[in-house]
């Protein structure tokens, strides 16, 4: 928690704090990084500069704006910021194309001092001049003019202030629960081989047993105590169009944490010194689906601050494809779903990319015209996607926006 740096001017007598003069520019939200991730700060933005790509093309598009036919059917000539908005939704609020931010940054790039932060209670004004757009802003009035004091220190998190690019709740889980892992990582991590009091399926709060993993990785260390991921079945992702394993996709099941390392120990058994080992002790700490002997453990990973500016990819994306729909027994997508792809890192993959989705056309026979003759109806476009989550072959991705239903199999290109 921090004391918010803007609430330091008083105006005499009142009771009231204004609001800073220098706050950043609204249209900075459509180049906003959005950093998911509980108590990361605001702060944080600095480290996602505007490439000079995207800063080239706002700086055009600042000259004259852009056509007034590129703005979205109802773009409002006056919007207040609120509490619960996204960055893409205001883009989409204003833009066709949502993905192309940095035009609408341009429109007033003049007042634009830092790129990465919207706050509620900002106000946006769309102009509308010879057949050109441009975006101002202006200060705001009611809740977004001034904050009534208590009479004490406030304390409030930056991070509850600024907007994200996409609400955090669909896509926060995704950053830590399924993983991508080559044909023998989960074959070689340690293993849960028993439950305590012969428990079978274990749930949060229940001790286990387990064994195997890397040298040492089952062992304690000084410092924080070490933590797990629970996983089962790695299912193999492959691509639709080449029939390539991309990758093996784990079932996340909970988290655990150690409590006793695994150890070798030795006694006399029928006149015989014996060693026998002695699995380590974990503590389930937290279980999305019941656990059983079997499953494996990998090594919780460092939280990361991850940025989502959603922008085309840099290249063309020939030959991509939806892989699957993430959930069991899961075969259509709906919007704001989570679906993995056959493009990652080694394709030009980021997190934020924005692909487009098409409805593979149908074959048919048009018998018509007196024949059998076989045809191909054209694909579709049926929505939207972004990239959140890219590993080496293959990615996790969200759906933004949908007029059909995407299923696996659809095809997916530069938008």
């Amino acid at each position: 928690m921090h004391i918010i740096p803007a609430m330091k001017t008083f105006s005499s007598g009142s009771g009231r704090l204004s609001r800073p003069r220098s706050r950043p520019n609204l249209l900075a939200c459509l180049a906003a990084l959005a950093v998911l991730g509980a108590g990361v700060q605001a702060a944080h933005a600095q480290k996602y500069p505007i490439t000079p790509q995207q800063r080239a093309t706002a700086q055009a598009t600042s000259q004259a704006g852009i056509p007034v036919s590129e703005l979205a059917p109802g773009a409002p000539d006056e919007y207040t910021v609120r509490r619960g908005d996204t960055l893409w939704g205001i883009s989409g609020m204003y833009l066709r194309r949502p993905w192309r931010w940095p035009e609408l940054w341009g429109m007033n790039m003049a007042d634009i001092k830092n790129p990465h932060l919207i706050y509620p209670g900002q106000v946006l004004y769309l102009d509308k001049t010879d057949g050109r757009a441009r975006l101002s802003t202006r200060a705001g009035s009611g809740s977004g003019g001034t904050i009534k004091l208590s009479p004490r220190t406030r304390y409030e998190s930056l991070a509850g202030m600024a907007l994200p690019t996409l609400k955090p709740s669909l896509i926060e889980p995704f950053l830590s629960e399924p993983v991508v892992v080559d044909e023998n990582t989960l074959a070689n991590a340690p293993r849960i081989v028993a439950g305590n009091d012969n428990h079978v399926l274990l749930a949060r709060g229940d001790r286990a047993y387990a064994i195997g993993g890397a040298e040492g990785e089952l062992i304690e260390q000084s410092g924080p105590i070490k933590q797990f991921r629970v996983f089962r079945n790695a299912t193999p992702l492959v691509d639709p169009a080449t029939g390539e394993v991309l990758g093996y996709e784990a079932q996340y099941l909970g988290r655990a944490q150690l409590q006793r390392s695994q150890s070798m120990e030795s006694q006399m058994q029928d006149g015989k010194m014996v060693t026998n080992v002695v699995p380590a002790t974990i503590d389930l700490i937290s279980a999305k689906e019941e656990v059983r002997a079997g499953d494996r453990l990998l090594p919780e990973p460092p939280r990361q601050l991850v940025s989502y500016v959603p922008r085309a990819p840099a290249g063309p994306m020939d030959g991509g494809r939806i892989i699957s729909v993430y959930g069991n027994a899961v075969t259509f997508a709906a919007q704001n779903q989570v679906v993995a792809i056959n493009k990652g890192l080694r394709d030009g993959i980021e997190s934020g990319n924005v692909l487009a989705i098409l409805k593979n056309g149908e074959v048919i026979t048009d018998r018509t015209n007196g024949g059998k003759e076989t045809l191909k109806l054209p694909n579709e476009r049926i929505g939207l996607l972004m990239v959140f989550r890219p590993f080496e072959k293959v990615s996790y991705a969200l759906v933004l926006e949908i007029s059909d239903v995407p299923k696996a199999g659809d095809l997916l290109v530069n938008p």
